[in-house]
């Protein structure tokens, strides 16, 4: 199974509030299955995003499972969290649809030529082409819901994923994570999966 295939069985699975057809239908007819994940840091590739999206969803689905069988003995999700946990995971970054131009760009290859010149190659990168600049926990935000509902703590969830490293003041993310502790899970698992899961070696 591919990654697309398990993004849409995952999605499929657990999101069925009203609209989710209509927004999964959205991502299929968009460049979410092909687009990268950024423009030069993590799974900058080809279906990047996909694959991001799936990383944070399994780590904030681990996050969340250890913290209530820790706090309350509970080893299962209900269906209701398990559909909070799919939309936080799998749609936290839907801002980045139609977001990232392919681009030829050009790199040093780290060897010298015989002139003591560094060599240059070609490759296919990515720049920022933002066609809806509304920020980027709050663009997520914005997007889904002009599909279907969402809960307060699902959309605070979503929109302090980046927690203090976003166009916002840290203070806001440290209370949005007082309030509701499903935002400061979804934070972490965004962390995990971008900084070790993704890491290259």
């Amino acid at each position: 199974m591919n990654m697309r295939e398990k993004f849409i069985e995952i999605y499929k699975k657990h999101i069925l509030r009203a609209g989710a057809e209509e927004l999964l239908e959205f991502l299929i007819n968009s460049d979410f299955f092909t687009a990268p994940a950024s423009s030069k840091f993590h799974l900058a590739v080809p279906g990047g995003l996909c694959q991001h999206s799936v990383n944070v969803y399994e780590q904030l689905r681990d996050q969340f499972l250890h913290y209530i069988e820790k706090r309350y003995g509970i080893t299962t999700l209900t269906p209701e969290q398990e559909q909070t946990i799919a939309i936080c995971g799998l749609l936290h970054d839907i801002c980045k649809v139609n977001y990232y131009t392919p681009v030829k760009k050009s790199r040093k290859t780290g060897k010298m030529l015989p002139n003591g010149k560094p060599e240059w190659e070609d490759y296919m990168g990515y720049d920022v082409e933002d066609k809806l600049p509304y920020g980027h926990g709050e663009k997520s935000v914005y997007i889904i819901s002009g599909f279907m509902k969402l809960t307060r703590e699902e959309a605070f969830a979503i929109r302090y994923h980046m927690g203090p490293w976003q166009q916002d003041e840290a203070n806001n993310a440290s209370k949005a994570f007082e309030l509701y502790p499903l935002a400061l899970f979804t934070h972490f698992a965004d962390m995990l999966a971008s900084k070790i899961d993704e890491k290259e070696d």
